[in-house]
């Protein structure tokens, strides 16, 4: 399947993925695979079927041992140029049949999420004696390694090691949903990114990225060097917001003062944040703790108000990734220029929904950040 300059590679199969064959790239219609710090990533794939000639028992794409079932594997590898991307690794979950009036006009429909579907499958009831939640991640982690699933896990700066004498922390979900509650305790991120190469993935655990490499800049109304097809912003002024809170002290028998006072997440993207420049009329809210030491109170309470300025200003747009020069990748920094300096700089890449099809390649993004203004005296281009 290509498009002048770009082209996509399919590895598919039950157990281990290998090059899709003819047949099946040749019935590839369409492919969206959209991105995120926030869930599984997605994809959806569609394919023209047909019965065949003649009498058929089945669709050609699901006849026999199909490679189009629900668990299969699938790999999506982009090439622009010479530079491969892995944009999805994942399994089949779903399977759709649109039967055409005309002979060889019906469609399958396949969709799917990324590998961390495999640990959301099966409901545990399992003790994590004296593990913080970072060693409690890797733990959980470590099973799906014979997937090619790396770890990168980013510790939180309230490291709570419970003795246990004193409480043991309890899973009673599935390893998915106890990572992602172990996330929301602390203000972080888990997602799972296809790649770097092909059968390998990395699982996250951390705050949204904001140092590291700069994607190539979004251009706006500069001319021939445009790059954007569209794009849109939007700043909340209500978002950011403060807690009061406390636990109760054991040696004093009292409750201890448990308040946040700023935004943790560092380096700043914004010159000006929401929660500085508006900090005469920015939402307070009063949270009880009952049950929670200082560690964990402070944790939560500090979680909270950190993923309040997150998106603050949110831009969405759309990108031809050929005008563009490069695929722009979600969970990374990227410059925006060209909109002035409230809203040029650096932003952080929440989403990105890839559409591929043989007309043409297009990117749906949405990027984010804390406040106005831009930190640097110049984008990088």
């Amino acid at each position: 399947m290509t498009v002048p300059a770009i082209s996509l590679s399919v590895l598919i199969g039950r157990v281990v993925p290998t090059p899709a064959p003819a047949t099946l790239l040749n019935a590839l219609d369409q492919v969206e695979v959209t991105q995120s710090d926030d869930g599984r990533t997605g994809f959806q794939i569609t394919f023209l079927a047909s019965r065949g000639s003649g009498v058929s028992l089945d669709y050609d794409l699901l006849g026999g041992w199909s490679l189009v079932q629900p668990f299969s594997r699938i790999v999506l590898v982009v090439n622009l140029g010479a530079l491969p991307r892995v944009l999805m690794d994942g399994v089949i979950t779903h399977q759709q049949v649109l039967p055409g009036e005309a002979p060889g006009g019906g469609r399958l429909v396949v969709t799917g999420e990324d590998l961390s579907v495999l640990m959301d499958l099966q409901e545990r009831s399992i003790e994590h004696p004296a593990q913080s939640a970072e060693l409690a991640v890797l733990t959980i982690l470590a099973r799906y390694a014979e997937y090619g699933i790396l770890p990168v896990i980013i510790p939180s700066p309230f490291v709570d090691v419970p003795l246990p004498i004193e409480s043991v922390p309890l899973q009673q979900q599935t390893d998915l949903q106890y990572v992602r509650s172990l996330a929301a305790q602390v203000g972080h991120v888990f997602y799972l990114r296809a790649g770097p190469l092909p059968l390998q993935s990395t699982a996250y655990w951390g705050p949204p990225i904001r140092m590291g490499t700069v994607q190539k800049a979004l251009n706006v109304n500069l001319g021939p060097a445009t790059n954007v097809r569209t794009i849109q912003f939007a700043y909340d002024a209500l978002a950011p917001t403060l807690v009061q809170s406390g636990f109760q002290g054991l040696e004093l028998g009292e409750e201890l003062p448990v308040d946040t006072f700023a935004s943790t997440r560092l380096p700043p993207l914004a010159a000006l944040p929401a929660l500085l420049a508006n900090v005469a009329n920015v939402r307070t809210v009063v949270r009880s703790n009952d049950g929670l030491d200082e560690i964990q109170a402070f944790a939560q309470a500090q979680a909270a108000t950190d993923r309040s300025v997150d998106a603050v200003v949110q831009a969405s747009g759309e990108l031809d990734p050929l005008r563009y020069g490069d695929v722009l990748s979600a969970c990374d920094l990227v410059g925006v220029r060209g909109v002035g300096w409230s809203y040029d700089g650096l932003y952080y890449v929440k989403s990105v929904t890839h559409t591929l099809s043989r007309r043409d390649y297009r990117q749906q993004f949405v990027l984010t950040r804390e406040g106005l203004g831009s930190t640097l005296p110049a984008v990088p281009v």
